[in-house]
C-alpha cells in the first residue's frame, strides 16, 4: 500500500537571501512538470516536523521547485541551518492552483500583499515569458516598508513590460511613488471598466487584505465569479485526513488553496 505521507529526499541546489527574514530555496525536483501555479509543497525534517509552503517557481525543462521561506517556526528555524547540497525531504505538489483560471486572451490583474507575491510569483513569471496568451496583466503589489519588498530584480523586469503599482504602508518604496494600501489603488487601475467578460483578478495576501481588496473591486462591479483568492492557512497533513485546514465542510488542502471568491467570500474562519 502506497504511504501517501511519506516525503522523498531531493537535494537543495541553491539558497538566496531575499529579506533579512525571507530567503529562497531552491531544489533539485525532476518531477516540476508535475507542479501547478499557486500550488505548495509538504517540506520535513526527520525528527524535526513538516511545513507547507507554496511553490513560488518552477522549471519543468531544468528540473527545480523554489520555495520563499520565513524563519517562523520550529521547522523554519531548522530549514534555514541548510545549505546547498544538503538533503530536504518533501512530498506534493497539493491543492488546487490557478491552474483554475481560465487566463487566456484575459486582462489578468494580480494584486498581492506581502509575502503573497510568493504564491503567484510563478504564474506572473509565465505570463511575463508568454506575453501573448493573455490581452494584458496589470499588477498592484503591497509591502509594509522598503525593506520587505520581495523578488525586486524581478519587480524592474516586469514593470518594464507591464502596468504596475507598487506600494508600501509607510515609507518610500521602490521608487518613492506609492505609500498607502492596495485598497486605495484598486479604483486607479487601468483595466477596470464596465465590461468584465475579459477580467480576471488573483488577490492573495493575508485574510483581512484579501477580504477588503475583494470588496473594492465588488464595488466597482466586478463580479465575485471574476475574482479569485488564494487561502494561505496553517495545514498539517494536506491529504484531507487531519482537519487543521477544514472551514465548515471545506478542506483548504483539497479544494484549495486556491478558491473562486463566489464561494471564498463564505468561508468565514
Amino acid at each position: 500500500m502506497e504511504n501517501l505521507i511519506m516525503p522523498t529526499p531531493y537535494r537543495l541546489l541553491d539558497v538566496k537571501k531575499v529579506t533579512d527574514i525571507e530567503y529562497l530555496f531552491r531544489v533539485e525536483y525532476p518531477e516540476a512538470g508535475n507542479v501547478k501555479f499557486g500550488q505548495f509543497m509538504q517540506l520535513s525534517l526527520p525528527k524535526v516536523g513538516e511545513c507547507p509552503i507554496s511553490v513560488t517557481d518552477f522549471s519543468a525543462t531544468e528540473g527545480w521547485v523554489e520555495f520563499l521561506i520565513r524563519k517562523v517556526g520550529i521547522v523554519t528555524d531548522e530549514i534555514f541551518n541548510l545549505h546547498a547540497g544538503d538533503l530536504l525531504p518533501m512530498r506534493g505538489p497539493y491543492g488546487k492552483g490557478f491552474d483554475a483560471i481560465d487566463i487566456k486572451n484575459k486582462n489578468v490583474v494580480i494584486v498581492t500583499g506581502g509575502s503573497g507575491l510568493a504564491p503567484v510569483r510563478s504564474l506572473i513569471n509565465h505570463i511575463y515569458r508568454n506575453p501573448e496568451e493573455v490581452q494584458s496583466m496589470e499588477l498592484l503589489f503591497g509591502f509594509k516598508d522598503d525593506s520587505s519588498i520581495l523578488f525586486r530584480d524581478e519587480i524592474i523586469n516586469w514593470r518594464k513590460k507591464h502596468p504596475m503599482v507598487l506600494t508600501v504602508d509607510k515609507g518610500c518604496g521602490l521608487d518613492g511613488e506609492c505609500v498607502g494600501l492596495v485598497t486605495e489603488y484598486v479604483p486607479h487601475l487601468k483595466m477596470v471598466s464596465d465590461k468584465f467578460d475579459d477580467l480576471e483578478v488573483v488577490i492573495v495576501g493575508p485574510p483581512n487584505m484579501m477580504k477588503y481588496t475583494a470588496i473594492e473591486f465588488e464595488k466597482l462591479g466586478v463580479p465575485a465569479e471574476k475574482i479569485w483568492v488564494s487561502f494561505e492557512r496553517k495545514m498539517s497533513c494536506a491529504i484531507g485526513k487531519c482537519g487543521h485546514c477544514r472551514i465548515d465542510e471545506v478542506y483548504v488542502c483539497l479544494e484549495g488553496p486556491v478558491f473562486n471568491y463566489s464561494q471564498a467570500k463564505y468561508l468565514i474562519d
